[in-house]
């Protein structure tokens, strides 16, 4: 039997049963992806990371219940918050390696976490098949990110007020769908949608603040933007565009920490 450390963090919140819940399983070397597969179905959340030493860093990999994913910010605020608060880690910053490239969270002086991610980048496109029948709209631009569609609405009530179709938004061959708004309390606010990932909607979608962060940049000629996560959960983050780079400041919270038998 092997013995192996979990912790559960909501992330992008100051306090628990709030943000997006993310696993984290720091390993000494990898398990296999089924066993990896299997323990994010298990856990039931809308990522898992596994982390394990890399060079004089760390290698991350995101797991949803359904597929492995290339990019997530929550798990990865998550992430370090763990190493911080439960692991004894002590340099100002932390670096992961993932299939999107080098990731850096750094500590702030008043306790909060940045993430330092890749800018991601809006174009307008044809609609795929089903997406306003899915999110119950009428037909308006769509853009679409390196994962993701991209669909703005009039207000923030618009936004909250949606009630999507998941099983027809499942069949849209993206990552997600994100529906986004200039915000009433925050300078815009967003929903997220992957039902094509095994998560209907999420919490909180750090990797899809690097898309609208351009987005709203280039609307409003702005680089630094307040933004709220309308989920029931609700999220907050702090945006900045910084070259080609999307800079993402969040709390976390440790919720619980365990042992998974295998």
């Amino acid at each position: 039997m092997t013995i192996l450390p979990i912790y559960q963090v909501d992330a992008f919140t100051e306090n628990i049963f709030e943000g997006n819940p993310a696993a984290i399983c720091p390993l000494q070397s990898w398990l296999s992806d089924d066993q990896m597969q299997k323990i994010a179905m298990e856990n039931n959340l809308a990522e898992t990371a596994f982390i394990v030493p890399f060079e004089d860093a760390y290698h991350i990999r995101w797991f949803t219940p359904a597929v492995e994913v290339a990019l997530c910010g929550h798990a990865t605020l998550a992430s370090a918050h763990c190493f911080y608060e439960q692991l004894g880690y002590d340099k100002d910053n932390i670096r992961f390696f993932s299939k999107s490239g080098w990731l850096t969270v750094t500590r702030t002086t008043n306790g909060k976490l940045t993430l330092d991610f890749p800018a991601d980048y809006a174009s307008e496109t044809q609609a795929p098949a089903g997406i306003f029948e899915g999110l119950g709209i009428s037909p308006t631009t769509v853009y679409k990110g390196k994962f993701d569609f991209l669909v703005e609405l009039d207000n923030e009530t618009a936004i909250a007020a949606l009630t999507p179709d998941f099983r027809k938004l499942s069949n849209i061959e993206s990552r997600g769908v994100l529906v986004t708004a200039k915000g009433d309390s925050a300078d815009f606010v967003s929903r997220c949608f992957f039902p094509q990932s095994g998560i209907d909607e999420d919490p909180v979608t750090g990797s899809a603040h690097c898309l609208l962060t351009t987005y709203w940049n280039k609307k409003t000629g702005n680089s630094r933007f307040n933004a709220i996560q309308l989920s029931q959960r609700k999220g907050k983050l702090e945006c900045e565009l910084r070259g080609d780079r999307v800079l993402m400041t969040g709390s976390a919270k440790t919720y619980l920490k365990g042992e998974i038998y295998i």
